[in-house]
């Protein structure tokens, strides 16, 4: 037991001294961010020169500066190749090497911890996997959840934006409406995209510019509509309300989806954590017969097996119940 105490405790004090340093790491960051913005500003003051070297842009893309050592190694990574894109799209403002820095404390951290459990690798290097991807899952929920929230308003935005159309109003002014007058995440994106094109980016990229911020096919769609519309031409307001209809159709169908597979969702949960359940049931009523299992080696091995063929099961069934439309 005092292992264990031990272990909690020095996994508190890792993880509070890695959340200190990116916030220490974040906060120069972002004061060089600012400093470059300055830099811009002044050259700004000298039309020819800010013409010449950055092509009338104001806005700085941090994709566009060279990658770190870190970011260059770790992007090898399937899941973490498109690292920035992926923070850009939950909303949070940080930057990759500080992602990647409270990564490697998380893993640091779930690695002492299991060294001072079980004294050996067996443990620890699975438990620091798994506190290592603790932060990139955390940032998959927050991407999900934002995406949610933009798919249940975007259709009502698109509303708006053909109803301002129809008032007489141009497509950049419909925009700004959109922006001002919806809620987040969906208004903050619209304002982001119109304050693009008035500072000096070709509506066409600030369009396209908000399809890598929200990963959506709707967004696609709606993108798609209104870039073919000003090529071609058409009734813009009559092609939002076909759109709209067809998002609001789409998303019903999902909900329908999600009621017929509440029954496997709420199957993978049971069944992933029965065992933890159970588990600490016997340990309450009698420690002795589950402290083998924690002090034999061959126990530890068992119980970290079964933990990783748990997350797997899980995972599995997740997958099997996420039908996609």
């Amino acid at each position: 037991m005092n292992a264990w105490i031990a272990a909690v405790l020095a996994f508190i004090a890792v993880a509070s001294a890695t959340v200190a340093l990116v916030l220490v790491v974040e906060s120069v960051r972002v004061w060089r961010s600012r400093r470059r913005v300055q830099d811009r500003l002044d050259e700004l003051l000298d039309v020819d020169k800010a013409t010449a070297r950055r092509g009338g842009n104001l806005f700085l893309d941090e994709r566009e500066q060279t990658p770190s050592v870190l970011e260059a190694l770790v992007s090898r990574i399937p899941q973490f190749a498109d690292l920035p894109l992926l923070l850009e799209n939950a909303n949070v403002p940080w930057g990759a090497n500080t992602f990647l820095l409270l990564t490697l404390g998380s893993a640091m951290a779930g690695l002492l911890a299991g060294l001072l459990i079980s004294g050996g690798l067996i443990l620890a290097v699975p438990l620091a996997a798994v506190a290592g991807w603790i932060p990139y899952i955390v940032l998959r929920v927050r991407r999900a959840r934002r995406i949610a929230r933009f798919e249940e308003t975007f259709p009502e935005a698109i509303d708006m934006l053909g109803r301002a159309i129809r008032a007489g109003h141009p497509l950049s002014a419909g925009i700004q409406m959109v922006g001002s007058e919806m809620a987040e995440p969906v208004g903050g994106e619209f304002r982001r995209m119109f304050e693009e094109q008035r500072f000096g980016v070709p509506f066409d990229d600030a369009l396209m510019g908000m399809v890598d911020r929200v990963d959506m096919v709707d967004v696609r769609i709606f993108t798609t509509a209104v870039l073919v519309q000003r090529e071609v031409g058409g009734n813009l307001a009559e092609i939002l309300d076909n759109i709209s209809t067809m998002i609001r159709s789409r998303f019903r169908i999902r909900r329908q989806l999600r009621t017929y597979t509440a029954q496997g969702r709420l199957s993978g949960i049971i069944v992933g954590s029965m065992p933890f359940v159970v588990g600490g049931a016997i340990w309450a009523m009698n420690p002795e017969y589950v402290s083998t299992l924690i002090e034999h080696p061959l126990g530890r091995l068992m119980a970290a097996a079964a933990i990783i063929l748990q997350i797997i099961g899980y995972l599995w069934i997740r997958k099997i119940v996420n039908i996609e439309i």
